[in-house]
């Protein structure tokens, strides 16, 4: 095995990149704009040159790589190609082809962005020590990435691990952004804290709670308040705390993981989260899995520049 790799975690603002030994250690990282004009055009291009400089000022050259993994914000296929990624500009592109040609044949491999931070977790992070690892992050929006046997289970259409979509209400009308109604992630995500914490509000104007007046009003304010013993910021977080922890018990039901990752900007939050999961994932969890385990990542931004090489060292 060649020594070095690099690890490239692709978002619609930044593109982070990681240089790594093939034993694993973290050596540098960056980013880069990402530059999206024209369909995404100069994404590729920008990375392969970013690569050539940092292999430069190592006194290195393509010879010296192993590989280059990417994650990347969309559904990957079989091969390494992207179907569509829209906050880039992409259509259907062979990321690995094109990513291959600009690197004189490095080896290059693909994966989306939530199933590669999952298995970066997996590998030294939160999931650190276990083989079959479902991770759950939790943001702006709900993504998750499911592990099994060390590696990135992403099924035939790339869709594996969409865990933000699942439907769990009937009653919903307000949509999702996916186009449908009752998604997970209008309740567990920053957003959907935010958006059960107004609809309390609204439906319970005598309720006194420091939340009222804030403006703007967010996830955070709601766990912190809650931390404080808010009565209301505690029930908000109880319903956020059902729907995840219902949730995470069907795909335990399918996948049946040594441990469920908690990430994402929500996890911040940290035990009042975990404990509100798991108080409806017990009792709603199939017998022989309800005492899986629930950790709270801990590679943060980095867990994509981790998966990525990951990826490589995994083929």
């Amino acid at each position: 095995m060649k020594p070095y790799a690099f690890g490239v975690d692709i978002g619609g603002t930044t593109i982070k990149m990681g240089f790594f030994d093939t034993e694993g250690k973290f050596l540098d990282k960056w980013e880069i704009t990402t530059r999206t004009e024209n369909n995404g055009e100069k994404v590729l291009p920008d990375i392969a040159r970013s690569i050539k400089k940092k292999l430069k000022e190592n006194e290195l050259t393509l010879d010296d790589l192993e590989g280059v993994g990417i994650g990347v914000p969309g559904p990957v296929l079989s091969g390494g190609i992207v179907d569509q990624c829209v906050n880039l500009g992409w259509g259907v592109i062979d990321v690995r082809k094109e990513l291959s040609s600009l690197l004189d044949g490095v080896y290059v491999t693909v994966g989306n962005d939530a199933n590669v931070a999952a298995l970066g977790e997996q590998w030294n992070g939160g999931g650190k020590g276990h083989d079959n690892v479902v991770m759950v992050t939790l943001g702006t929006g709900v993504g998750g990435g499911i592990i099994i046997g060390g590696k990135i289970l992403a099924g035939s259409h790339g869709a594996a691990g969409e865990i933000g979509h699942m439907k769990v209400r009937d009653n919903e009308t307000a949509v999702c952004g996916c186009g449908k109604k009752g998604c997970l992630e209008q309740y567990g995500s920053a957003t959907g804290v935010v958006r059960l914490a107004h609809l309390a509000l609204d439906a319970n104007p005598a309720a006194e709670t420091p939340l009222r007046g804030l403006d703007p009003l967010t996830a955070k304010d709601v766990f912190d308040y809650a931390k404080t013993g808010d009565e209301f910021s505690l029930s908000v977080i109880d319903t956020v705390g059902k729907m995840l922890g219902e949730a995470i018990a069907h795909i335990t039901c399918v996948v049946d993981p040594d441990v469920i990752v908690i990430g994402g900007g929500v996890s911040r939050a940290g035990q009042i989260l975990l404990d509100a999961v798991e108080k409806y994932y017990k009792p709603a969890a199939f017998h022989a899995s309800r005492n899986t385990d629930f950790k709270l990542a801990v590679l943060g931004n980095d867990a994509g520049m981790y998966g990525a090489v990951r990826m490589i060292l995994n083929k």
